[in-house]
């Protein structure tokens, strides 16, 4: 098929649109997912319709790019969701660090989302006792929920659609752990600054009953660390399609044996795996014209160096969702026709893609799904959470200039 005309991605952009905007405009509305839904549908129907009449191949290898991408993601949602962690530790700012820490080597490996559920609830657990516990979930949503997730394809939902693209299982961790070196001990230092002096500023009762209020972390639903290595293992080892259905049958052997009490516990209901198969639905086929129209005319545009990347990728990723920007900048590295060392790219260019997509997904609350998400259970759990704007004076002060270090050190000319 030629490269399709420059209308043909006015779906895309209107996918896109519609996920930035109706939350804020009209969110009693947008939280239907039937509604996200039907939106999806009508703008992903062209393409579709399109790409049927025209180029069937294109539309098949999307089909099945976007299950493979389901179902992992389903995958990881439920199984993570079938481990509980519960207790409430003294709420010390040596505490609070190795929660961050411990969350952030997770992360990498069963996913930023399955590390947010499995650790948030208890973190607060921990915390209720004090006063000052909103920076402690903003700094959280900078690591545990985005940034920490750089060392494989499980860590972020971006870099396992560039798995699904062809980059290599170990490409991240052989890559990409330098930067992860820089952003992870830097942002827990930070942290561990910030709750010290917060905690200096907790009334003495808050203290003593924190010390009171002590019970052991307890562990739920061991078996399901098990399916969570048996998920690893298929994505490393596993062609397509063994390895969706390998992904596939852990997730039902979890669902089928993980007591409800758990499930109850953690509050995991199917809404938001429905929400992220609707939408992703109407991202993967209106995006095809984009990225189409990238591959063919990416040298055009400016962005040649991989620092441009690097801040491309990350300023969208901070306002729209962080995976396809993932591939729209990968597509347009891949029209530059200037090296093809990983995947139609260079090396320092997939890398500069794969860091402004995990990394700038921090920036705000809509730069990611699990930000969200740990939003909305700090706030049901009594933690007044800054609102978007106020969120976004938090990470410019803090995570920009990381992200401007990292550029010096990794992807300059």
């Amino acid at each position: 098929m030629a490269p399709p005309p420059i209308y043909a991605v006015v779906p895309f952009v209107l996918m896109l649109m519609a996920i930035a905007i109706w939350p804020l405009v009209a969110p009693a509305w947008w939280h239907a997912n039937r509604h996200k839904l039907l939106v999806a549908s009508c703008l992903a129907c062209p393409v579709v319709v399109l790409y049927a009449l025209h180029d069937p191949a294109t539309l098949l290898h999307t089909c099945m790019e976007y299950l493979s991408f389901i179902i992992f993601l389903g995958a990881l949602y439920a199984i993570s969701g079938g481990i509980r962690l519960h207790g409430d530790l003294r709420a010390t700012p040596r505490t609070n660090t190795i929660f961050l820490a411990v969350g952030s080597v997770l992360a990498s490996w069963i996913g930023t989302t399955g590390a947010s559920m499995l650790l948030i609830r208890p973190v607060l657990e921990t915390n209720r006792e004090r006063r000052f516990v909103t920076h402690t979930v903003i700094f959280f949503i900078f690591l545990v929920s985005n940034v920490s997730g750089l060392l494989s394809p499980l860590g972020d939902p971006p870099l396992f659609l560039g798995y699904l693209q062809g980059v290599p299982f170990g490409w991240p961790l052989t890559r990409l752990w330098p930067a992860w070196l820089v952003y992870v001990p830097l942002l827990l230092l930070v942290y561990f600054a910030w709750d010290g002096f917060a905690y200096r500023r907790e009334t003495p009762e808050a203290r003593e009953a924190d010390r009171r209020r002590v019970e052991p972390l307890q562990i739920q639903g061991w078996g399901n660390a098990l399916l969570l290595g048996l998920v690893v293992l298929a994505v490393a080892a596993l062609p397509s399609p063994w390895r969706d259905g390998t992904i596939a049958s852990a997730a039902a052997l979890s669902i089928l044996l993980t007591p409800r009490t758990i499930h109850r516990a953690n509050a995991v209901t199917a809404y938001p795996i429905i929400e992220v198969a609707v939408l992703f639905f109407g991202i993967f086929f209106t995006m095809i014209p984009a990225l189409e129209l990238l591959r063919h005319h990416g040298a055009t545009l400016g962005i040649q160096r991989p620092w441009h990347f690097f801040w491309a990728t990350g300023i969208l990723s901070s306002v729209l969702d962080n995976a396809p920007t993932y591939l729209v900048f990968l597509a347009l590295g891949q029209g530059l026709g200037l090296s093809n060392e990983v995947v139609g790219v260079s090396e320092a260019t997939l890398m500069a893609i794969s860091l402004g997509a995990v990394a700038f997904g921090a920036n705000t609350y809509i730069g990611n799904a699990p930000n969200f998400m740990v939003k909305a259970i700090a706030e049901h759990a009594g933690v007044r959470m800054p609102s978007f704007f106020g969120y976004i004076l938090y990470s410019s002060a803090i995570l920009l200039p990381v992200h401007l270090l990292v550029t010096l050190l990794f992807l300059r000319d």
